[in-house]
């Protein structure tokens, strides 16, 4: 008898797989160590956990979560990137955001460090961004398969993505 609930309730379902099973965009980025990178291509055949920051207070989330699977043996056979999202940030600025990124992040974690500067609304919808002060995180299989996805701390969430890894 409750067919309009049922309806609602199939089309969000529907919705929700449409929405997770779409692909990483193609955009060129650069690294901290200034080389050009497409992380669509880059990841093609490895595990990887990626970790996206839109906005500066994502950021120490973002390093919080590094250190959480650096620190974890369980992502040993992962590939670890870190994104940053800069298109929202004036073009004048983004050279000095960049310094102080680089000044931040070990130089042994600088390659796999991506700043992307254009398409910020195909990534946003890829991590299904809902609160730019979080950190996102998204696992993906080496067919470019998302298999999970959240956002907020390490603390709170690191055990569901080693779940997810199984």
């Amino acid at each position: 008898m409750s067919y309009p609930l049922l309806s609602v309730a199939a089309i969000l379902t529907i919705s929700g797989s449409i929405c997770f099973a779409q692909s990483l965009p193609s955009t060129p980025g650069e690294t901290l160590t200034a080389k050009r990178i497409v992380l669509a291509d880059t990841v093609r055949g490895h595990t990887a956990v990626l970790i996206a920051g839109f906005s500066h207070d994502a950021g120490t989330g973002s390093g919080e979560w590094v250190k959480s699977i650096h620190a974890d043996p369980a992502f040993a056979q992962c590939d670890l990137y870190q994104v940053a999202m800069l298109a929202s940030a004036p073009a004048f600025v983004r050279g000095m955001i960049r310094s102080g990124m680089k000044k931040g992040v070990a130089p042994a974690d600088q390659d796999k460090f991506v700043v992307l500067t254009e398409d910020e609304k195909a990534w946003k919808s890829y991590f299904d961004v809902t609160i730019d002060s979080e950190p996102y995180v998204a696992l993906i299989d080496a067919t470019g398969k998302l298999l999970w996805r959240a956002h907020g701390s390490a603390a709170n969430l690191e055990s569901q993505l080693r779940a997810a890894l199984r």
